[in-house]
Protein backbone atom coordinates (compact mmCIF):
# COMPACT_ATOMS: atom_id res chain seq x y z
CA UNK A 1 0.00 0.00 0.00
CA UNK A 2 1.21 3.38 -0.88
CA UNK A 3 2.41 5.89 2.19
CA UNK A 4 1.77 9.41 1.19
CA UNK A 5 3.05 12.56 3.33
CA UNK A 6 0.63 13.96 6.19
CA UNK A 7 0.05 17.02 4.07
CA UNK A 8 -1.51 14.92 1.38
CA UNK A 9 -4.22 13.90 2.95
CA UNK A 10 -7.31 14.56 1.07
CA UNK A 11 -11.53 14.16 2.32
CA UNK A 12 -12.21 10.86 0.95
CA UNK A 13 -9.42 9.36 1.40
CA UNK A 14 -9.18 5.77 3.32
CA UNK A 15 -6.03 5.77 5.79
CA UNK A 16 -5.00 2.84 7.67
CA UNK A 17 -4.13 4.08 11.22
CA UNK A 18 -4.08 2.97 14.49
CA UNK A 19 -4.92 -0.64 13.47
CA UNK A 20 -8.44 0.34 11.96
CA UNK A 21 -9.63 1.74 8.62
CA UNK A 22 -10.69 5.25 8.49
CA UNK A 23 -12.68 7.77 5.88
CA UNK A 24 -10.99 11.51 5.80
CA UNK A 25 -14.27 13.59 6.68
CA UNK A 26 -12.27 16.82 6.65
CA UNK A 27 -9.12 17.86 6.82
CA UNK A 28 -7.79 21.49 8.12
CA UNK A 29 -4.45 22.89 7.17
CA UNK A 30 -3.04 24.90 10.13
CA UNK A 31 -0.38 27.22 10.14
CA UNK A 32 0.29 28.15 13.59
CA UNK A 33 2.96 31.58 13.97
CA UNK A 34 5.19 29.29 16.13
CA UNK A 35 6.35 25.87 15.06
CA UNK A 36 5.52 23.65 12.02
CA UNK A 37 2.18 23.41 10.19
CA UNK A 38 0.05 20.61 10.36
CA UNK A 39 -3.23 18.78 9.05
CA UNK A 40 -5.75 18.84 11.89
CA UNK A 41 -7.53 15.62 9.86
CA UNK A 42 -11.37 14.56 11.31
CA UNK A 43 -12.05 10.63 10.64
CA UNK A 44 -14.58 8.18 11.21
CA UNK A 45 -13.89 4.36 11.85
CA UNK A 46 -15.43 2.60 8.42
CA UNK A 47 -16.03 -1.04 10.52
CA UNK A 48 -17.70 0.55 13.63
CA UNK A 49 -18.41 4.66 12.88
CA UNK A 50 -16.36 5.58 15.80
CA UNK A 51 -14.71 9.62 15.42
CA UNK A 52 -11.44 10.46 15.77
CA UNK A 53 -9.28 13.72 15.26
CA UNK A 54 -5.81 13.67 14.61
CA UNK A 55 -2.90 16.00 13.70
CA UNK A 56 -0.41 15.35 10.95
CA UNK A 57 2.72 16.68 10.38
CA UNK A 58 4.02 17.09 6.50
CA UNK A 59 6.86 14.90 7.44
CA UNK A 60 4.22 12.21 9.21
CA UNK A 61 3.62 9.46 6.73
CA UNK A 62 0.05 7.28 6.46
CA UNK A 63 -0.99 4.59 4.61
CA UNK A 64 -3.46 5.44 2.03
CA UNK A 65 -5.43 2.49 1.32
CA UNK A 66 -7.60 1.63 -2.53
CA UNK A 67 -10.54 -0.37 -1.92
CA UNK A 68 -11.79 -2.70 -4.72
CA UNK A 69 -15.32 -1.53 -5.58
CA UNK A 70 -17.58 -3.90 -7.06
CA UNK A 71 -21.41 -3.89 -8.83
CA UNK A 72 -23.74 -6.00 -6.81
CA UNK A 73 -27.77 -6.81 -7.03
CA UNK A 74 -29.65 -7.08 -4.30
CA UNK A 75 -31.43 -10.26 -3.89
CA UNK A 76 -33.38 -10.59 -1.02
CA UNK A 77 -33.26 -9.98 2.99
CA UNK A 78 -33.03 -12.96 5.22
CA UNK A 79 -33.63 -11.98 8.81
CA UNK A 80 -31.49 -8.83 9.60
CA UNK A 81 -29.07 -9.69 6.38
CA UNK A 82 -29.19 -8.51 3.14
CA UNK A 83 -28.16 -11.07 0.53
CA UNK A 84 -26.47 -9.84 -3.07
CA UNK A 85 -24.93 -11.52 -5.97
CA UNK A 86 -22.06 -10.41 -7.62
CA UNK A 87 -23.18 -9.84 -11.36
CA UNK A 88 -20.02 -11.69 -13.08
CA UNK A 89 -19.38 -14.94 -10.88
CA UNK A 90 -22.71 -15.14 -9.71
CA UNK A 91 -21.75 -15.40 -5.66
CA UNK A 92 -23.67 -14.71 -3.29
CA UNK A 93 -22.86 -12.55 0.02
CA UNK A 94 -25.01 -11.82 3.16
CA UNK A 95 -24.09 -8.11 4.49
CA UNK A 96 -26.06 -6.74 8.21
CA UNK A 97 -28.58 -4.86 7.36
CA UNK A 98 -27.70 -1.61 9.41
CA UNK A 99 -24.59 -1.56 6.99
CA UNK A 100 -26.66 0.79 4.92
CA UNK A 101 -28.11 2.86 8.43
CA UNK A 102 -30.80 5.43 7.06
CA UNK A 103 -30.76 5.08 3.94
CA UNK A 104 -31.83 1.40 4.21
CA UNK A 105 -35.53 1.59 3.01
CA UNK A 106 -34.37 3.10 -0.34
CA UNK A 107 -33.25 -0.28 -1.04
CA UNK A 108 -35.32 -2.08 -3.80
CA UNK A 109 -35.38 -5.72 -5.12
CA UNK A 110 -33.26 -5.74 -8.31
CA UNK A 111 -31.40 -3.24 -7.58
CA UNK A 112 -27.96 -2.71 -8.44
CA UNK A 113 -25.71 -1.40 -5.63
CA UNK A 114 -21.96 -0.44 -5.40
CA UNK A 115 -20.10 -2.27 -2.63
CA UNK A 116 -16.34 -1.28 -1.54
CA UNK A 117 -14.30 -4.09 -0.11
CA UNK A 118 -11.01 -4.37 1.50
CA UNK A 119 -9.54 -7.87 1.01
CA UNK A 120 -12.62 -10.07 1.57
CA UNK A 121 -14.52 -7.75 3.56
CA UNK A 122 -17.34 -5.78 2.44
CA UNK A 123 -17.07 -2.13 4.24
CA UNK A 124 -19.49 -0.21 2.73
CA UNK A 125 -22.77 -0.47 0.13
CA UNK A 126 -23.50 2.84 -2.24
CA UNK A 127 -26.82 3.09 -3.21
CA UNK A 128 -27.79 4.44 -6.66
CA UNK A 129 -28.18 8.42 -6.19
CA UNK A 130 -31.68 8.17 -7.21
CA UNK A 131 -34.50 5.83 -6.88
CA UNK A 132 -37.99 6.23 -7.77
CA UNK A 133 -40.87 6.05 -5.21
CA UNK A 134 -44.20 6.50 -4.75
CA UNK A 135 -46.19 8.33 -3.15
CA UNK A 136 -48.33 6.78 -0.56
CA UNK A 137 -50.77 9.34 1.46
CA UNK A 138 -50.02 13.51 1.24
CA UNK A 139 -52.23 16.36 2.19
CA UNK A 140 -54.82 17.36 -0.40
CA UNK A 141 -54.06 20.37 -2.04
CA UNK A 142 -55.35 23.55 -0.64
CA UNK A 143 -56.50 26.27 -2.59
CA UNK A 144 -54.31 29.57 -2.85
CA UNK A 145 -51.56 27.89 -1.51
CA UNK A 146 -49.05 27.44 -4.69
CA UNK A 147 -46.23 30.11 -2.77
CA UNK A 148 -42.89 29.72 -4.53
CA UNK A 149 -40.88 27.09 -2.88
CA UNK A 150 -44.38 25.77 -0.44
CA UNK A 151 -43.99 21.96 0.01
CA UNK A 152 -45.98 19.33 1.85
CA UNK A 153 -45.43 16.62 3.78
CA UNK A 154 -45.61 12.98 1.93
CA UNK A 155 -44.97 9.18 3.08
CA UNK A 156 -43.52 7.17 0.55
CA UNK A 157 -44.63 3.33 -0.28
CA UNK A 158 -41.08 2.75 2.16
CA UNK A 159 -42.30 4.35 4.63
CA UNK A 160 -40.33 7.34 4.55
CA UNK A 161 -41.64 10.76 5.33
CA UNK A 162 -40.24 13.71 2.87
CA UNK A 163 -41.64 16.90 1.73
CA UNK A 164 -43.10 17.33 -1.66
CA UNK A 165 -44.40 19.75 -4.14
CA UNK A 166 -47.98 21.10 -3.66
CA UNK A 167 -48.81 19.40 -6.95
CA UNK A 168 -48.09 15.91 -6.09
CA UNK A 169 -50.61 13.35 -5.23
CA UNK A 170 -51.62 10.07 -3.68
CA UNK A 171 -50.27 7.10 -6.20
CA UNK A 172 -47.97 9.40 -8.07
CA UNK A 173 -44.34 8.02 -8.73
CA UNK A 174 -41.40 10.66 -7.59
CA UNK A 175 -37.45 10.68 -8.04
CA UNK A 176 -35.74 11.04 -4.43
CA UNK A 177 -32.35 11.64 -3.49
CA UNK A 178 -30.57 8.75 -1.56
CA UNK A 179 -28.34 10.92 0.06
CA UNK A 180 -30.44 13.50 1.39
CA UNK A 181 -33.86 12.30 1.36
CA UNK A 182 -35.37 14.71 -0.81
CA UNK A 183 -37.77 15.23 -3.77
CA UNK A 184 -35.50 15.68 -6.98
CA UNK A 185 -38.97 15.40 -9.75
CA UNK A 186 -41.78 13.84 -11.33
CA UNK A 187 -41.03 10.35 -12.14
Amino acid sequence: MPKINGNEIRPGNILEHKDGLWVVVKVDHVKPGKGGAFAQVEMKNLRDGRKLNERFRSEDRVERVRLEQKEQQFLYENGDMLVFMDMDSYEQIELPADILGDRRPFLQDGMTVTIEYYGDEALSVTLPQKVVCEVAETEPVVKGQTAANSFKPAILDNGIRITVPPFVGPGEKIVVNTETGEYVERA
